[in-house]
């Protein structure tokens, strides 16, 4: 019963063997119902060993399904800061986490996986939903904060579908700078609640 926080650090052993056991979590029970302490009980480690891998719930949620789409977690992470700055610092959290840093292009044999992957789809729309809508909400606030929240999830989900999970060419082919230019101004809008239809 003797648990030592510091004993297995470093064990890549133990660490698969804990990403092992909160994969069979996240898909049993979905990303909400799954803490890092029920995940601990399940792999017979303290919870801290999985601070220390890992980081986070988020961290070990990502690892865990071990896709690289599902280091767009970290836009939640991009939500604090200058309520101007939002739109680039989301947009900007998506070419950096899911474009192939070698090849300079989105890594779509990873992604097709996750298409694939009903499961691991319903437990990365939960996290969107419930992590990245309802903190968007909670920052930006003020009238319809989750309307607005919601119509920028949307645009944030079309553009991650059509660059990275199912891509369109056009979309495919732009340069994280046509990323900013092309879909700033929509997601702007979104954030604000309303649409200037006279450019």
């Amino acid at each position: 019963m003797n648990k030592s926080r510091g004993r297995p650090r470093g064990n890549p052993a133990t660490k698969e063997r804990i990403a092992e056991v909160a994969r069979g979590l996240f898909l049993q029970r979905g990303y909400r119902a799954t803490t890092v302490r029920a995940v601990a009980a399940a792999a017979g480690v303290d919870s801290a060993l999985i601070s220390y891998h890992f980081g986070s719930k988020q961290g070990l949620f990502g690892q865990s399904v071990q896709l690289q789409c599902t280091r767009s977690l970290a836009l939640s992470e991009a939500v604090p800061g200058d309520p101007a700055g939002l739109p680039g610092r989301l947009l900007r959290a998506i070419t950096e986490l899911w474009d192939d840093p070698d090849a300079g292009t989105p890594s779509a044999t990873l992604n097709r996986m996750m298409l694939r992957d009903e499961e691991v789809m319903r437990v990365f729309r939960e996290y969107l939903e419930r992590e990245l809508l309802h903190r968007l909400a909670e920052f930006i606030g003020g009238p319809n904060a989750t309307e607005r929240a919601t119509a920028a999830v949307a645009v944030i989900g079309g553009l991650i579908f059509t660059r990275y999970l199912n891509p369109l060419r056009p979309t495919a082919a732009m340069s994280a700078a046509d990323v900013h230019r092309v879909f700033g101004p929509p997601l702007r809008a979104a954030l604000r609640g309303r649409v200037d239809l006279r450019g």
